[in-house]
C-alpha cells in the first residue's frame, strides 16, 4: 500500500462551493470588472486563484495578485466557514493512519486558511504535515506537494499518492513522480478530466479511496 498520502482539501476533503464562489463574486466585483458566466465560475474551485482569475478574468498578472488579496480579505473572516466536510472523511484518516499510513495535506489554499480549516472539521489530529500556498502568493500544485514532501523528509515520490479532485492535482502530482488518485466526491472536474490527466484511479466514495490506497502501491520510477 501507499506508504504516504497527500491530499487537497477544496472538493476532495470539503465541499467549499459556496464560501469560494461568493469570495471570488466580491473580489471580481470590487475589481469593477463584470463577473464570468455560472460555469467558469465553477472552475475556480481547485486550482491556483490566481491563475484563475487570469484565465477567466482576464486580468493581469498584477490584477490578479490584487483580486486574490480582496478574496482573501472576504474568505479568512466569512467565506471560510461556509465549508463542509466530506461525509466520512475524517473518520477515515483516523483509519489510515492508525494502519501507519503518514498523512499530509497539500493545497493551493493559503496555508493559514488550510490550518483552520482541518482543526475545526478534526482532520489536523491526523494530518503529519499541512502545507498550502504562501499567504502573500499563490504556488503551483507541484510547488506544494514538494513543499510537504521536503517537510516530511522524503526525497523518493515512489511510496507517494496524491489525492485530489481536478487535473492539476494530477499534472502537481506528476510533476513530482508520484501517482495521484481523483476523486469525484463533489463532481467539480468536467467529465473525463481526471482520467485524461492521467490519474492512477478515479474514485466516487470515500470508501472506495480508502481501498485504493491499502491496496495499491506506487510504482512510478
Amino acid at each position: 500500500m501507499y506508504q504516504y498520502v497527500f491530499f487537497d482539501l477544496d472538493g476532495t476533503l470539503t465541499d467549499s462551493q459556496e464560501g469560494v464562489l461568493e469570495c471570488v463574486r466580491y473580489a471580481i466585483e470590487a475589481m469593477g470588472r463584470p463577473l464570468p458566466e455560472g460555469q467558469d465560475l465553477l472552475k475556480f474551485i481547485g486550482p491556483p486563484l490566481q491563475d484563475s482569475f487570469m484565465r477567466y478574468c482576464g486580468f493581469s498578472c498584477e490584477e490578479a495578485q490584487e483580486a486574490l488579496r480582496l478574496f482573501r480579505e472576504q474568505y479568512v473572516p466569512v467565506g471560510q466557514f461556509k465549508n463542509r466536510p466530506a461525509p466520512g472523511v475524517a473518520e477515515m484518516l483516523g483509519r489510515l493512519k492508525a494502519r501507519g499510513v503518514t498523512l499530509a495535506l497539500a493545497s493551493s489554499k493559503a496555508e493559514s486558511q488550510c490550518v483552520s480549516i482541518c482543526e475545526r472539521f478534526g482532520f489536523a489530529p491526523h494530518l503529519a504535515v499541512i502545507a498550502g500556498s504562501s499567504d502573500s502568493r499563490d504556488q503551483s500544485k507541484a510547488d506544494v506537494i514538494r513543499e510537504a514532501m521536503g517537510r516530511l523528509g522524503l526525497t523518493d515520490p515512489r511510496p507517494c499518492l496524491m489525492v485530489g479532485d481536478r487535473k492539476y492535482d494530477v499534472e502537481g502530482a506528476r510533476a513530482c513522480g508520484m501517482d495521484c488518485a481523483g476523486v469525484e466526491f463533489f463532481g467539480y472536474a468536467p467529465p473525463g478530466e481526471l482520467e485524461a490527466a492521467g490519474a492512477a484511479a478515479v474514485v466516487k466514495t470515500v470508501e472506495e479511496l480508502e481501498s485504493f490506497i491499502l491496496t495499491h502501491g506506487g510504482t512510478n520510477p
